[in-house]
């Protein structure tokens, strides 16, 4: 195929996504937003401003990447052009490279397209656990929070760590954290699971190899709109000092809360803030997120049940990550792999959250 005929069949893959995307529909509500972004009055809710301005910036982003990618396809044709008239095989090679890259943008895209469950569009609130593996799995988990840190810092999202359990030696015990974008939820759903590595240990003197394990959990922030019962007799609230590395205190008060829901046996904590009431609140915020999507999969395990759906849940080992004897990491579930181990781990995971989200729609359709 010449590159005509590619960058035409490129232009019509990406009218077809932006009329997913419904692109009109889209500069009416980021009018709305502009509107409301301009009201003295959005600043008295400081959450609820705070929401609104990230999420016009997602849909401006939005936005201004499709006008991107249509004036560079633009622009692609009259380089190959100039690559053609001038004979000039370098000019070819930056043409060829252009190509490949808005095939993976406009691909990024379509993916976005496929962001219409019920909470996808919603912020996220990501937890690791260290799992099997010791002072290895502890440090693992430590590695896995930089690596979504990391991602997010990438795409420009804000983040906040509600919490974070110091492990004696080394690592962490467990962590979470928001990461406060439009569809953050929806692109990060598929990282629930447990995620596997394999290397040399650094904390054995005889350098044998290791295996640990830690397992992640993502569910979608809570907003005002949901109604999840929490009765107060359910709850145990215990209140402690923040500590930081190597059990040091970093809070000279006992703020830190943690909340126990005794029914579910799902524990929450929050020690980021000064205030005992404001750790409170989060801490009850993320437990509402959690309850609430314990009831959507109760609600999906009756319908599967009804139908006679025997499909696993996706919260299984997902993701190997192996340092040695070999350099390598793979999702099972999507055959997703790559040998670059340290971009992987400094947050360049787009590659398989893109296919974690095409694999995951397939399973939805499959499944309906």
């Amino acid at each position: 195929m010449d590159p005509a005929e590619k960058i035409k069949e490129l232009a019509a893959t990406l009218a077809s996504v932006t009329a997913v995307l419904d692109l009109e529909a889209t500069q009416t509500q980021i009018a709305e937003l502009r509107e409301q972004s301009a009201d003295p009055e959005l600043w008295s809710d400081q959450d609820n401003a705070q929401k609104v301005t990230r999420e016009l910036a997602g849909l401006e982003s939005m936005v201004n990447k499709v006008d991107s990618i249509e004036q560079r396809l633009d622009d692609l044709g009259v380089l190959y052009e100039l690559a053609e008239d001038e004979d000039d095989p370098d000019t070819v090679a930056e043409a060829d490279n252009e190509l490949e890259q808005l095939r993976k943008d406009i691909g990024a895209l379509e993916v976005r397209t496929l962001l219409n469950g019920p909470y996808d569009e919603r912020e996220a609130i990501v937890t690791i656990n260290s799992q099997a593996g010791g002072i290895d799995a502890a440090d693992w988990a430590q590695m896995l929070q930089r690596m979504y840190l990391r991602w997010a810092e990438r795409r420009g999202y804000s983040t906040e760590i509600y919490e974070t359990s110091y492990a004696e030696e080394a690592g962490i015990k467990s962590t979470s954290f928001a990461v406060k974008a439009q569809f953050a939820y929806g692109t990060l759903r598929g990282e629930h699971g447990t995620h596997r590595l394999v290397r040399i240990s650094p904390f054995d003197n005889q350098h044998r190899r290791q295996t640990s394990f830690a397992g992640v959990d993502v569910v979608p922030m809570v907003e005002k709109s949901d109604h999840i019962d929490i009765d107060e007799s359910d709850l145990r609230v215990d209140v402690y000092r923040s500590s930081g590395p190597g059990g040091q205190g970093v809070n000279t008060t006992d703020s830190a809360v943690r909340i126990t829901h005794i029914p579910t046996g799902i524990v929450v904590s929050c020690q980021n803030e000064r205030s005992q009431l404001q750790n409170r609140a989060t801490a009850m915020s993320m437990l509402q997120a959690k309850l609430l999507a314990r009831k959507r999969e109760e609600e999906q395990a009756e319908i599967d049940e009804i139908r006679g759906d025997t499909v696993s849940s996706w919260g299984t080992q997902m993701r190997n990550y192996v340092l040695h004897p070999y350099q390598s990491v793979k999702d099972v579930r999507t055959g997703a792999e790559t040998g670059n181990t340290a971009a992987v781990l400094d947050g360049e995971i787009d590659e398989f959250i893109d296919s974690e989200i095409r694999w995951m729609r397939s399973q939805e359709q499959v499944d309906s």
